[in-house]
Protein backbone atom coordinates (compact mmCIF):
# COMPACT_ATOMS: atom_id res chain seq x y z
CA UNK A 1 0.00 0.00 0.00
CA UNK A 2 2.44 2.66 1.03
CA UNK A 3 4.38 2.27 -2.99
CA UNK A 4 1.23 2.82 -4.25
CA UNK A 5 0.85 5.75 -2.57
CA UNK A 6 4.14 6.76 -3.28
CA UNK A 7 4.07 6.58 -6.62
CA UNK A 8 0.01 7.48 -6.91
CA UNK A 9 2.01 11.45 -5.52
CA UNK A 10 4.91 11.69 -7.60
CA UNK A 11 2.36 11.37 -10.54
CA UNK A 12 0.25 13.69 -9.07
CA UNK A 13 2.44 16.10 -8.91
CA UNK A 14 4.64 14.83 -11.39
CA UNK A 15 7.79 14.78 -9.16
CA UNK A 16 10.37 12.87 -10.54
CA UNK A 17 10.66 12.77 -14.24
CA UNK A 18 12.58 9.57 -16.15
CA UNK A 19 16.33 10.87 -16.49
CA UNK A 20 16.06 13.11 -13.17
CA UNK A 21 18.47 13.56 -10.86
CA UNK A 22 17.71 12.61 -7.31
CA UNK A 23 19.84 13.09 -3.81
CA UNK A 24 17.60 11.06 -1.05
CA UNK A 25 18.14 12.59 2.42
CA UNK A 26 19.32 9.91 4.64
CA UNK A 27 19.17 9.66 8.71
CA UNK A 28 19.00 6.07 9.27
CA UNK A 29 15.69 6.01 10.81
CA UNK A 30 12.98 4.18 9.18
CA UNK A 31 11.09 6.79 7.33
CA UNK A 32 14.25 7.99 5.33
CA UNK A 33 15.57 4.20 4.79
CA UNK A 34 11.92 3.67 3.45
CA UNK A 35 11.85 6.20 1.06
CA UNK A 36 15.53 6.10 -0.06
CA UNK A 37 14.58 1.99 -0.87
CA UNK A 38 11.31 2.82 -2.60
CA UNK A 39 13.47 5.03 -5.12
CA UNK A 40 16.39 3.00 -5.65
CA UNK A 41 13.38 0.68 -7.35
CA UNK A 42 13.43 3.11 -10.35
CA UNK A 43 15.72 2.40 -12.54
CA UNK A 44 15.09 5.47 -15.18
CA UNK A 45 16.52 8.02 -12.49
CA UNK A 46 20.23 8.87 -10.80
CA UNK A 47 20.02 8.41 -7.34
CA UNK A 48 22.34 9.86 -4.31
CA UNK A 49 21.85 9.95 -0.84
CA UNK A 50 22.99 12.38 1.91
CA UNK A 51 23.92 12.16 5.49
CA UNK A 52 24.10 14.87 7.63
CA UNK A 53 25.93 14.59 11.03
CA UNK A 54 24.63 17.29 13.45
CA UNK A 55 27.36 15.96 16.45
CA UNK A 56 24.37 16.15 19.24
CA UNK A 57 24.40 12.73 20.54
CA UNK A 58 27.44 11.84 20.61
CA UNK A 59 28.25 8.03 19.71
CA UNK A 60 24.57 8.00 18.56
CA UNK A 61 25.09 10.16 15.63
CA UNK A 62 28.22 8.41 15.07
CA UNK A 63 26.51 5.25 14.87
CA UNK A 64 23.68 6.54 12.35
CA UNK A 65 26.20 8.02 10.13
CA UNK A 66 28.53 4.35 9.68
CA UNK A 67 24.75 2.68 9.19
CA UNK A 68 24.18 5.15 6.55
CA UNK A 69 27.48 4.55 4.89
CA UNK A 70 27.23 0.52 5.00
CA UNK A 71 23.10 0.86 3.78
CA UNK A 72 24.16 2.89 0.63
CA UNK A 73 27.65 0.74 -0.11
CA UNK A 74 25.40 -2.80 0.03
CA UNK A 75 22.45 -0.96 -1.99
CA UNK A 76 25.42 0.78 -4.27
CA UNK A 77 23.89 4.14 -3.79
CA UNK A 78 26.42 7.14 -4.04
CA UNK A 79 26.68 8.60 -0.50
CA UNK A 80 27.42 12.08 0.15
CA UNK A 81 28.36 12.73 4.38
CA UNK A 82 28.19 16.65 6.04
CA UNK A 83 28.33 17.51 9.76
CA UNK A 84 28.29 20.23 11.86
CA UNK A 85 28.28 21.34 15.39
CA UNK A 86 25.18 22.21 15.75
CA UNK A 87 25.03 23.18 19.36
CA UNK A 88 28.12 25.54 18.93
CA UNK A 89 26.16 27.00 16.07
CA UNK A 90 22.70 27.17 18.22
CA UNK A 91 24.73 29.62 20.25
CA UNK A 92 26.05 31.69 18.02
CA UNK A 93 23.44 31.93 15.85
CA UNK A 94 21.25 32.81 19.38
CA UNK A 95 18.00 30.62 18.51
CA UNK A 96 16.71 27.54 18.84
CA UNK A 97 18.55 24.22 18.30
CA UNK A 98 16.04 22.35 16.26
CA UNK A 99 16.09 25.44 14.13
CA UNK A 100 19.23 25.79 13.57
CA UNK A 101 19.81 22.32 12.94
CA UNK A 102 17.38 22.37 10.21
CA UNK A 103 19.47 25.07 8.88
CA UNK A 104 22.39 23.71 9.04
CA UNK A 105 20.87 20.15 7.56
CA UNK A 106 19.18 21.94 4.39
CA UNK A 107 22.07 24.41 3.62
CA UNK A 108 24.32 20.91 3.29
CA UNK A 109 21.41 19.23 1.16
CA UNK A 110 21.31 22.50 -1.55
CA UNK A 111 24.91 22.37 -1.72
CA UNK A 112 25.13 18.50 -2.28
CA UNK A 113 22.72 18.79 -4.88
CA UNK A 114 23.64 22.14 -6.63
CA UNK A 115 27.17 20.09 -7.01
CA UNK A 116 25.17 17.18 -8.27
CA UNK A 117 24.30 19.29 -11.55
CA UNK A 118 21.21 20.66 -10.04
CA UNK A 119 19.17 17.26 -8.51
CA UNK A 120 15.81 16.99 -6.67
CA UNK A 121 16.43 16.90 -3.20
CA UNK A 122 13.81 14.40 -1.48
CA UNK A 123 12.79 14.34 2.40
CA UNK A 124 10.84 11.26 3.93
CA UNK A 125 8.09 13.54 5.57
CA UNK A 126 4.52 11.65 5.67
CA UNK A 127 1.67 11.92 6.39
CA UNK A 128 1.75 11.40 10.49
CA UNK A 129 4.39 14.52 10.04
CA UNK A 130 2.07 16.46 7.94
CA UNK A 131 -1.11 15.93 10.66
CA UNK A 132 2.02 16.66 13.92
CA UNK A 133 2.44 20.05 11.92
CA UNK A 134 -0.74 20.70 11.39
CA UNK A 135 -1.78 20.69 15.85
CA UNK A 136 1.33 22.14 16.51
CA UNK A 137 0.99 25.28 14.12
CA UNK A 138 -3.05 25.23 15.18
CA UNK A 139 -1.87 25.12 19.12
CA UNK A 140 1.15 27.68 18.59
CA UNK A 141 -1.85 30.39 16.85
CA UNK A 142 -1.68 30.82 12.92
CA UNK A 143 -3.43 31.83 10.02
CA UNK A 144 -4.85 29.74 6.55
CA UNK A 145 -1.09 28.95 5.20
CA UNK A 146 -0.12 27.54 8.59
CA UNK A 147 -3.20 24.89 8.33
CA UNK A 148 -1.93 23.69 4.99
CA UNK A 149 0.83 21.98 6.53
CA UNK A 150 3.82 19.97 4.55
CA UNK A 151 3.82 20.87 0.80
CA UNK A 152 4.44 17.85 -1.29
CA UNK A 153 7.11 19.94 -3.40
CA UNK A 154 8.38 23.36 -3.11
CA UNK A 155 11.39 24.44 -5.51
CA UNK A 156 13.59 21.19 -5.96
CA UNK A 157 12.66 20.12 -2.35
CA UNK A 158 10.45 16.79 -2.91
CA UNK A 159 8.07 14.95 -0.33
CA UNK A 160 7.46 11.34 -2.05
CA UNK A 161 5.79 9.96 1.02
CA UNK A 162 3.56 12.60 2.27
CA UNK A 163 0.53 10.23 2.02
CA UNK A 164 1.99 7.61 3.56
CA UNK A 165 1.56 7.14 7.40
CA UNK A 166 3.87 6.12 9.95
CA UNK A 167 2.05 2.94 10.07
CA UNK A 168 2.10 2.24 6.23
CA UNK A 169 5.98 2.91 6.41
CA UNK A 170 6.53 0.26 9.08
CA UNK A 171 4.66 -2.32 7.56
CA UNK A 172 6.92 -1.87 4.51
CA UNK A 173 10.02 -1.99 6.16
CA UNK A 174 8.93 -5.88 7.61
CA UNK A 175 7.29 -7.02 4.34
CA UNK A 176 11.13 -6.01 2.61
CA UNK A 177 13.04 -7.10 5.82
CA UNK A 178 14.88 -3.67 5.89
CA UNK A 179 16.88 -2.37 8.90
CA UNK A 180 16.72 0.88 10.14
CA UNK A 181 17.98 2.74 13.47
CA UNK A 182 16.13 4.65 16.15
CA UNK A 183 16.59 8.03 17.16
CA UNK A 184 16.39 8.44 21.14
CA UNK A 185 15.96 12.35 20.74
CA UNK A 186 12.36 11.01 19.18
CA UNK A 187 11.24 9.93 22.62
CA UNK A 188 12.47 13.19 24.14
CA UNK A 189 8.70 14.73 25.15
CA UNK A 190 10.45 17.61 26.23
CA UNK A 191 10.08 18.66 22.60
CA UNK A 192 6.85 19.95 21.91
CA UNK A 193 6.23 17.62 18.49
CA UNK A 194 7.31 14.49 20.68
CA UNK A 195 4.74 15.53 22.99
CA UNK A 196 1.84 15.55 20.13
CA UNK A 197 3.34 12.41 18.39
CA UNK A 198 3.15 9.71 21.25
CA UNK A 199 0.64 11.80 23.30
CA UNK A 200 -1.94 13.57 21.29
CA UNK A 201 -2.00 11.45 17.82
CA UNK A 202 -2.90 8.15 19.63
CA UNK A 203 -5.77 9.67 21.13
CA UNK A 204 -7.03 10.71 18.38
CA UNK A 205 -6.55 7.65 16.00
CA UNK A 206 -8.54 5.63 19.13
CA UNK A 207 -11.26 8.34 18.56
CA UNK A 208 -10.70 7.69 14.88
CA UNK A 209 -8.71 5.41 13.22
CA UNK A 210 -8.44 7.19 9.92
CA UNK A 211 -7.55 10.24 12.02
CA UNK A 212 -4.52 10.91 9.75
CA UNK A 213 -6.05 10.33 6.70
CA UNK A 214 -8.79 12.80 7.11
CA UNK A 215 -6.48 15.21 8.28
CA UNK A 216 -4.64 14.79 5.21
CA UNK A 217 -7.91 15.37 3.37
CA UNK A 218 -8.59 18.92 4.95
CA UNK A 219 -5.24 19.88 4.28
CA UNK A 220 -5.53 19.43 0.41
CA UNK A 221 -8.88 21.39 0.75
CA UNK A 222 -7.27 24.19 2.39
CA UNK A 223 -3.92 24.39 0.60
CA UNK A 224 -6.15 24.71 -3.22
CA UNK A 225 -8.56 27.89 -0.74
CA UNK A 226 -4.68 28.74 0.43
CA UNK A 227 -3.79 28.81 -3.41
CA UNK A 228 -6.61 30.53 -4.26
CA UNK A 229 -6.13 33.11 -2.20
CA UNK A 230 -2.66 33.93 -2.93
CA UNK A 231 -3.42 34.03 -7.09
CA UNK A 232 -6.07 36.54 -6.09
CA UNK A 233 -3.89 38.44 -4.00
CA UNK A 234 -0.97 38.65 -6.43
CA UNK A 235 -3.72 40.33 -9.16
CA UNK A 236 -3.06 43.30 -6.70
CA UNK A 237 0.56 43.71 -5.89
CA UNK A 238 2.38 42.21 -9.30
CA UNK A 239 2.21 45.79 -10.68
CA UNK A 240 4.43 47.09 -6.98
CA UNK A 241 8.20 47.63 -7.81
CA UNK A 242 11.10 48.30 -5.31
CA UNK A 243 13.77 51.09 -5.78
CA UNK A 244 15.97 51.47 -3.50
CA UNK A 245 15.14 48.96 -0.99
CA UNK A 246 11.54 50.59 -0.85
CA UNK A 247 8.03 50.02 -2.27
CA UNK A 248 4.41 52.38 -2.44
CA UNK A 249 1.83 50.65 -2.31
CA UNK A 250 -2.08 52.65 -2.70
CA UNK A 251 -4.89 51.45 -0.67
CA UNK A 252 -7.60 53.55 -0.68
CA UNK A 253 -9.28 51.24 -2.66
CA UNK A 254 -8.60 48.28 -0.85
CA UNK A 255 -9.83 49.51 2.64
CA UNK A 256 -13.16 46.59 1.89
CA UNK A 257 -10.70 43.82 0.80
CA UNK A 258 -11.35 41.06 3.27
CA UNK A 259 -8.84 40.36 5.81
CA UNK A 260 -7.51 36.96 4.93
CA UNK A 261 -6.56 39.12 1.14
CA UNK A 262 -5.46 41.94 2.70
CA UNK A 263 -3.07 39.60 4.48
CA UNK A 264 -1.71 37.89 1.83
CA UNK A 265 -1.04 40.55 -0.45
CA UNK A 266 1.27 42.33 2.47
CA UNK A 267 3.01 39.51 3.13
CA UNK A 268 2.99 39.40 -0.84
CA UNK A 269 4.67 42.68 -0.54
CA UNK A 270 7.12 41.80 1.64
CA UNK A 271 8.25 39.08 -0.36
CA UNK A 272 8.82 41.31 -3.21
CA UNK A 273 10.85 43.88 -0.61
CA UNK A 274 13.35 41.25 -0.28
CA UNK A 275 12.73 40.20 3.63
CA UNK A 276 10.03 38.29 3.12
CA UNK A 277 7.45 37.12 5.24
CA UNK A 278 9.86 34.85 8.38
CA UNK A 279 8.76 36.33 11.56
CA UNK A 280 6.17 38.15 10.19
CA UNK A 281 3.13 37.59 12.74
CA UNK A 282 -0.90 37.60 12.70
CA UNK A 283 -0.12 40.78 15.02
CA UNK A 284 2.15 42.12 12.81
CA UNK A 285 -0.52 42.15 10.03
CA UNK A 286 -3.37 42.80 12.30
CA UNK A 287 -1.38 46.24 12.91
CA UNK A 288 -0.66 46.97 9.27
CA UNK A 289 -4.01 46.66 8.84
CA UNK A 290 -5.89 48.85 11.70
CA UNK A 291 -2.96 51.86 10.33
CA UNK A 292 -4.15 51.27 7.09
CA UNK A 293 -7.52 51.64 7.71
CA UNK A 294 -7.50 54.67 10.37
CA UNK A 295 -4.06 56.09 8.48
CA UNK A 296 -4.89 60.04 8.22
CA UNK A 297 -4.07 62.45 5.66
CA UNK A 298 -2.11 65.15 7.77
CA UNK A 299 -0.24 62.15 9.86
CA UNK A 300 2.05 59.90 8.76
CA UNK A 301 1.71 56.87 11.31
CA UNK A 302 4.79 54.22 11.55
CA UNK A 303 5.62 51.18 13.30
CA UNK A 304 8.60 48.50 12.67
CA UNK A 305 8.12 45.21 11.35
CA UNK A 306 11.02 42.14 11.67
CA UNK A 307 14.41 43.01 9.91
CA UNK A 308 14.87 46.19 9.43
CA UNK A 309 11.46 46.51 7.74
CA UNK A 310 9.76 49.99 8.51
CA UNK A 311 6.19 50.84 7.47
CA UNK A 312 4.94 54.02 7.13
CA UNK A 313 1.10 55.30 6.11
CA UNK A 314 0.79 58.24 4.62
CA UNK A 315 -1.94 59.75 1.87
CA UNK A 316 -3.57 56.30 1.45
CA UNK A 317 -0.46 54.91 0.68
CA UNK A 318 1.64 52.18 2.69
CA UNK A 319 5.68 52.76 2.36
CA UNK A 320 7.44 49.49 3.06
CA UNK A 321 11.36 50.34 3.44
CA UNK A 322 14.44 48.10 4.34
CA UNK A 323 16.47 50.77 4.77
CA UNK A 324 17.12 53.39 7.50
CA UNK A 325 14.85 56.52 7.42
CA UNK A 326 14.90 59.80 9.32
CA UNK A 327 12.20 60.17 12.10
CA UNK A 328 9.30 62.48 11.77
CA UNK A 329 5.65 62.72 12.98
CA UNK A 330 4.12 59.50 13.63
CA UNK A 331 0.70 58.06 14.68
CA UNK A 332 0.78 55.51 17.70
CA UNK A 333 -1.58 52.55 17.78
CA UNK A 334 -2.83 51.52 20.27
CA UNK A 335 -1.10 48.70 21.97
CA UNK A 336 1.65 48.19 19.48
CA UNK A 337 5.51 49.49 19.75
CA UNK A 338 6.93 51.95 18.28
CA UNK A 339 10.33 53.20 18.04
CA UNK A 340 11.27 57.14 17.80
CA UNK A 341 14.26 57.96 17.78
CA UNK A 342 16.04 56.23 21.40
CA UNK A 343 12.54 55.48 22.90
CA UNK A 344 9.90 52.75 22.73
CA UNK A 345 6.10 54.11 22.74
CA UNK A 346 3.04 52.01 23.52
CA UNK A 347 0.06 53.55 23.36
CA UNK A 348 -2.43 51.89 26.11
CA UNK A 349 -5.82 52.28 28.42
CA UNK A 350 -4.29 52.56 31.58
CA UNK A 351 -0.94 53.29 33.30
CA UNK A 352 1.59 50.45 33.07
CA UNK A 353 4.82 51.69 33.82
CA UNK A 354 7.26 54.65 33.51
CA UNK A 355 5.00 57.12 31.05
CA UNK A 356 2.45 59.79 30.63
CA UNK A 357 -1.67 59.89 31.34
CA UNK A 358 -3.23 61.92 28.50
CA UNK A 359 -6.84 63.38 27.69
CA UNK A 360 -7.60 62.11 24.05
CA UNK A 361 -10.51 60.03 22.96
CA UNK A 362 -10.56 56.47 21.99
CA UNK A 363 -9.27 55.69 18.95
CA UNK A 364 -10.06 56.61 15.63
CA UNK A 365 -11.86 59.53 17.28
CA UNK A 366 -8.62 61.48 18.18
CA UNK A 367 -5.16 60.40 16.49
CA UNK A 368 -2.47 60.61 19.17
CA UNK A 369 0.80 61.36 17.42
CA UNK A 370 4.75 61.83 18.59
CA UNK A 371 6.66 64.05 16.84
CA UNK A 372 10.34 66.21 17.41
CA UNK A 373 10.24 68.44 20.43
CA UNK A 374 8.91 71.92 19.00
CA UNK A 375 10.91 74.33 20.91
CA UNK A 376 8.69 77.80 20.14
CA UNK A 377 5.24 75.87 21.47
CA UNK A 378 4.18 76.60 24.59
CA UNK A 379 3.35 74.21 27.44
CA UNK A 380 0.40 74.92 30.60
CA UNK A 381 1.88 72.63 33.07
CA UNK A 382 0.13 72.15 36.78
CA UNK A 383 1.96 74.49 39.12
CA UNK A 384 3.41 76.79 36.54
CA UNK A 385 2.37 80.41 36.17
CA UNK A 386 0.99 80.27 32.78
CA UNK A 387 1.91 79.16 29.58
CA UNK A 388 5.74 78.72 28.92
CA UNK A 389 8.12 77.75 25.58
CA UNK A 390 9.57 74.46 25.26
CA UNK A 391 12.85 76.07 25.03
CA UNK A 392 12.51 77.69 28.68
CA UNK A 393 11.09 74.92 30.17
CA UNK A 394 14.14 72.79 28.87
CA UNK A 395 16.61 75.52 30.02
CA UNK A 396 15.10 75.76 33.15
CA UNK A 397 15.63 71.86 33.39
CA UNK A 398 19.27 72.17 32.57
CA UNK A 399 18.10 70.29 29.36
CA UNK A 400 20.63 71.03 26.75
CA UNK A 401 19.77 71.78 23.03
CA UNK A 402 21.26 68.40 22.21
CA UNK A 403 19.02 66.47 24.30
CA UNK A 404 15.98 68.77 23.86
CA UNK A 405 15.83 67.73 19.88
CA UNK A 406 15.55 63.84 20.94
CA UNK A 407 12.85 64.49 23.18
CA UNK A 408 9.27 63.02 22.07
CA UNK A 409 6.66 65.22 21.79
CA UNK A 410 2.56 64.15 21.96
CA UNK A 411 -0.24 65.77 19.89
CA UNK A 412 -3.73 64.96 19.81
CA UNK A 413 -5.40 65.85 16.66
CA UNK A 414 -2.39 68.35 15.68
CA UNK A 415 -2.65 69.63 19.31
CA UNK A 416 0.43 69.81 21.36
CA UNK A 417 -0.84 67.99 24.38
CA UNK A 418 2.48 66.81 26.36
CA UNK A 419 6.51 66.60 25.99
CA UNK A 420 8.46 64.04 27.46
CA UNK A 421 10.29 63.92 30.05
CA UNK A 422 8.35 67.60 31.08
CA UNK A 423 4.87 67.04 31.42
CA UNK A 424 1.40 66.80 30.40
CA UNK A 425 -0.49 70.34 29.01
CA UNK A 426 -3.18 71.12 31.72
CA UNK A 427 -5.96 71.05 28.92
CA UNK A 428 -4.99 67.81 28.42
CA UNK A 429 -4.84 66.51 31.93
CA UNK A 430 -7.38 63.62 32.38
CA UNK A 431 -10.33 64.47 34.19
CA UNK A 432 -11.42 61.53 36.38
CA UNK A 433 -10.33 58.50 34.33
CA UNK A 434 -12.32 60.15 31.26
CA UNK A 435 -11.28 59.72 28.21
CA UNK A 436 -7.76 58.86 29.61
CA UNK A 437 -4.83 57.27 27.40
CA UNK A 438 -1.55 56.10 28.47
CA UNK A 439 1.62 56.56 26.86
CA UNK A 440 4.50 54.49 27.90
CA UNK A 441 7.92 55.22 27.64
CA UNK A 442 11.29 53.38 27.30
CA UNK A 443 14.34 55.16 26.67
CA UNK A 444 15.56 52.13 24.65
CA UNK A 445 19.45 53.11 25.85
CA UNK A 446 18.57 52.63 28.89
CA UNK A 447 17.38 48.87 28.28
CA UNK A 448 20.73 48.09 25.99
CA UNK A 449 18.73 47.72 23.50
Amino acid sequence: MAFDRFNALIQEYDMIPPGAKVLCAVSGGADSVCLLHMLSQRKDISLAAAHFNHQLRGEESDRDEAFVRKLCEAWHIPCEIGGGDVAAETKARKQGIEETARQMRYAFLHETAEALGGALIATAHNADDNAETILFNLIRGTGLHGLTGIAPMRGNLIRPLLNCSRQDIEEYLQVHDLPHVEDSSNTDETYSRNRIRHQVIPVLQEINSKAIEHIGSTVRQLSEIDQAIEAQARKYTKQVTVQNGRLEFPFFNYRCVPSELLSRMLLQLLDKLGTGRKDISAEHLRALQYMMMHSRYRYESRMDLPHGVVARCYWNTLILESRPQKWTELQLIAHFPVRWGNYTLILLDQPDGNGLSIRAPAEPSAAVTVGPCPPAQRLTLSGSNGARTIKRLCLDKGIGLTERDTLPAFFVDGRLAAVWPLGVDLEFQPENGKDRRFIQIQHTEENGK
